[in-house]
């Protein structure tokens, strides 16, 4: 008669409508792990994205980026925490969201990469958040070796 599983699937469905509800459609590239570690720093150094986001949809508070100037030079800060369905994610991308992984929200022009992965959950419903806490990607190229800004000619026109 009663099958606890049905319900389980039914709060997991209801979360997933409820953030994509509430949140908006967030890109993500997926982090490739290699075998090439730096012995100096003992990470990979030339770290691989998979070229083709998947495009899901998460819950986050966007907020401006903070440019405050401390005794080192301008620092900027734009941390972001994304919330996921763990079941909506696992069936987007085969695994949960991973450290190393780049968000990139669809209405906005910046990435962020994921630096820690929170599971928060709902036990007696039987549904897990994911809690991607994430910092701004500001490096000067792209994840793809493409620059941000345009390339000027000999002139100082742009290139188009």
């Amino acid at each position: 008669m009663f099958k606890k599983k049905n319900d389980k699937n039914l709060f997991n469905m209801v979360d997933a409508e409820n953030i994509k509800l509430s949140g908006s459609r967030v890109k993500v590239f997926k982090y490739v792990p290699s075998n090439d570690i730096d012995d100096v720093y003992q990470e990979s150094r030339q770290k691989t994205i998979a070229h083709e986001p998947v495009t899901m949809w998460a819950h986050y508070d966007p907020r401006p980026v903070e440019e405050n100037l401390t005794q080192f030079g301008v620092e900027m800060q734009m941390d972001q925490i994304f919330v996921f369905n763990k079941s909506y994610t696992e069936q987007m991308l085969g695994e949960p969201i991973s450290i190393g992984d780049i968000i990139q929200p669809e209405f906005q022009d910046v990435k962020f990469e994921v630096f820690e992965v929170q599971e928060d959950s709902f036990e007696a419903y039987g549904v897990y958040h994911l809690l991607a806490h994430a910092k701004f990607l500001r490096d000067t190229q792209d994840i793809h070796n493409e620059d941000f800004f345009d390339k000027t000619d000999e002139l100082g026109g742009y290139d188009r």
